[in-house]
C-alpha cells in the first residue's frame, strides 16, 4: 500500500466507506458555519459581555489566527500518529471549547475558548481530506468524494448566516456555539468504527524548531493582513509580514536540511501540487473579498434585514454544491486544465455582473452574480484540491492537505483584506470630510449618523454614502474578476498535461 498504514480501504470503496464520508462532512460543514455565524452574534454578545474594542477584535480574529497558524503542524502530527485519532482528539476539543464560549461570562473566557476553537479545528480541516485521499483510492470515486467535501464546506458558508439568523431570533448568542455539539457527538460515536487508521509507517523523528518555526511565519502574516483590511497598511503591518517572511525563510531551510521534514518541499516542484494551490489561493481570494462586500449590500443599500439578505445568498450555495458534483462527470470528459480554467472564468462573468450595476441594482441581479460565483470558484476547487492530495505520497497526505488548507485560510484572509482595503479606500473618498468620522468608516456608520439628522440631511448622506460604497465594491469587483481570469489561463496552460480518470507521473514545475 505504498508504505502506508491503513484499515478497510479497498481498490473500489464500498457503502461503508460512503457513509464514513458522510461523517467526514460534518466536522468540515460545522467549521464553515463557524467562521460566518459569530459576525451575527457580536452585537448580542457584545451587548452581554461589554468587551473593549480590543477584546471584541480578538473574539473574532484568534480563532483564524489559531487555525491558520497551526494547520501544517497538525497536518504532519497527523501523518505521524495516526489522521483518524488526531480527527477524533480534535473533535473532543472542538466540542468542549464550543461549550466554554457558549457560556462564557466574560471576554478573556470568550477569547480563550476562541483559542481552543482554533486548535480544535486545525486538526478537523486536513484530517478529513487526507483521510479521502485514504479511503477512495479510484480517481473517479476519489474525485467525487473530494466534490462531495467541498460542497459541504462552501454549503456551510451559507448556512451560517441563516442558521445564525433563526437561532438569534429565539436563543440567546452562546446557541451558535452549541449546535456544534450534537453534530460532534455523531462524529465521534461513528468514527472509530467507520474511519480507517492512516499514518506514515517511518515519520523519521519530529523536529520541534519546524514546528516553532511554522508558526512563526504563519501567524504575524495573518495578523499583517487582517491588520491592513482594517486599518490600512501601517508600521505594525509591514513590521508583523517582514518578520513573518523572514522566519518563511528560515522553515524553508531548515526542511531542506532535514533528513524528515515537517514538509516535504519536493512537492513544490510537481506542477500538479504548485499551480493547484496557486489557484485555490486566487479562488478563494476573490470569492472571499466578494462575500465581504455583498451581504452588506443587500443589507445596507437594498434594505434587507440580515435574515432575509441570509436566505437571497442561498441560491449561490446550491450552486456551489451542484457545481461541485457536476465536476465529477464533466471530468470524465474533458481536460482537466480546461474545466479549472473554465469554472474560474464562470466566476469571472460573475465579477463582470458586479463591476458594471449601480445602487439602484435589484436584488435579483446580485444573486445571479453570486451563483455564478458559487458554481464556478467550487468547481475547479474540487479538481486542484483532487491533484493537490493525489499527487503526495499517501504517507504525507496529512502534510499535503494541511499546505492546501493555509494556502485556502491565507486567501481568505488576503482578499478580505485587499478588496476589503480597496472598496473602502474608495468609500472613504467618496464621502465627504463633513459627514464625520463614523460615516466615513464604514456605511454602517453612515446609517447611524443619518438616524440623528434631519430628514433631509440624512437622506442626502445615504444616497452619497450608497453610491461611494457600491462604487467601491465594482472596483474591488474589477481586481477579483482580473485575478480570477489570470488564475483560468494560467491552470488551462500550466495543467494541460493532466489528464482526466489516469494517475500519471507528474512533471516537475518547468518540465515540457
Amino acid at each position: 500500500m505504498d508504505g502506508l498504514e491503513s484499515g478497510g480501504v479497498v481498490n473500489r470503496a464500498g457503502r461503508r466507506e460512503w457513509i464514513a464520508l458522510g461523517v467526514l462532512v460534518l466536522p468540515v460543514l460545522l467549521i464553515s458555519v463557524d467562521m460566518t455565524v459569530l459576525g451575527f452574534a457580536l452585537p448580542y454578545l457584545s451587548e452581554d459581555l461589554a468587551p473593549t474594542g480590543a477584546e471584541q477584535l480578538w473574539i473574532v480574529d484568534i480563532y483564524s489566527f489559531v487555525l491558520a497558524g497551526l494547520l501544517v503542524l497538525m497536518g504532519s502530527v497527523g501523518d505521524r500518529i495516526g489522521r483518524r485519532r488526531l480527527l477524533l482528539g480534535g473533535a473532543a476539543l472542538f466540542g468542549a471549547a464550543s461549550v466554554l464560549a457558549a457560556f462564557a461570562t466574560s471576554p478573556a473566557m470568550l477569547i480563550a475558548a476562541r483559542v481552543l476553537l482554533g486548535v480544535g479545528g486545525a486538526t478537523l480541516m486536513p484530517s478529513t481530506l487526507s483521510l479521502i485521499r485514504t479511503m477512495f483510492l479510484e480517481p473517479g470515486q476519489r474525485r467525487l468524494a473530494i466534490a462531495v467535501w467541498g460542497s459541504g464546506f462552501s454549503g456551510g458558508m451559507a448556512l451560517g448566516p441563516v442558521v445564525g439568523g433563526v437561532l438569534l431570533e429565539h436563543f440567546w448568542w452562546g446557541s451558535v456555539f452549541l449546535i456544534n455539539v450534537p453534530v460532534l457527538a455523531v462524529l465521534l460515536a461513528a468514527g472509530p468504527f467507520l474511519l480507517p487508521e492512516a499514518r506514515d509507517p517511518a515519520p523519521g523523528r519530529f523536529d520541534a524548531w519546524s514546528a516553532v518555526l511554522s508558526l512563526a511565519a504563519v501567524l504575524p502574516v495573518v495578523y499583517a493582513v487582517k491588520d491592513v483590511a482594517k486599518h490600512g497598511v501601517g508600521i505594525a503591518a509591514v513590521g508583523a509580514f517582514a518578520g513573518g517572511a523572514a522566519f518563511g525563510v528560515l522553515f524553508v531551510r531548515r526542511q531542506r536540511s532535514l533528513a524528515d521534514p515537517m514538509i516535504d518541499l519536493e512537492l513544490f516542484r510537481r506542477r500538479a501540487f504548485s499551480v493547484s494551490i496557486g489557484t485555490n489561493m486566487l479562488g478563494v481570494f476573490a470569492m472571499t473579498g466578494l462575500m465581504l462586500l455583498l451581504p452588506q449590500y443587500l443589507q445596507l443599500v437594498v434594505g434587507m434585514s440580515p435574515l432575509v439578505a441570509a436566505l437571497w445568498m442561498l441560491p449561490a450555495a446550491v450552486a456551489s454544491v451542484a457545481g461541485s458534483l457536476i465536476v465529477t462527470w464533466l471530468a470524465r470528459r474533458i481536460a482537466v486544465s480546461w474545466l479549472i480554467g473554465a469554472g474560474l472564468l464562470l466566476a469571472a462573468f460573475g465579477f463582470a455582473a458586479v463591476a458594471l450595476w449601480g445602487a439602484g441594482t435589484g436584488a435579483a441581479v446580485v444573486v445571479a452574480a453570486l451563483v455564478l460565483v458559487g458554481f464556478g470558484v467550487p468547481l475547479s476547487e474540487v479538481l486542484t484540491n483532487d491533484l493537490i492530495v493525489s499527487t503526495a505520497p499517501p504517507e504525507r497526505a496529512g502534510s499535503a492537505a494541511a499546505v492546501s488548507e493555509t494556502g485556502f485560510e491565507l486567501g481568505g484572509a488576503l482578499g478580505t483584506a485587499v478588496l476589503g482595503s480597496v472598496a473602502m479606500s474608495i468609500y472613504h473618498a467618496g464621502v465627504p470630510a463633513g459627514a464625520g468620522a463614523a460615516a466615513r468608516e464604514t456605511l454602517g456608520g453612515a446609517v447611524a449618523t443619518a438616524a440623528s439628522l434631519p430628514r433631509a440631511e440624512a437622506q442626502a448622506l445615504l444616497d452619497t454614502a450608497r453610491e461611494a460604497f457600491v462604487e467601491g465594491m465594482r472596483v474591488s469587483a474589477v481586481v477579483g474578476g482580473v485575478l480570477l481570469v489570470v488564475a483560468a489561463l494560467q491552470a488551462a496552460v500550466l495543467l494541460r498535461a493532466v489528464r482526466t480518470g489516469r494517475s500519471q507521473p507528474l512533471q516537475p514545475t518547468g518540465a515540457p
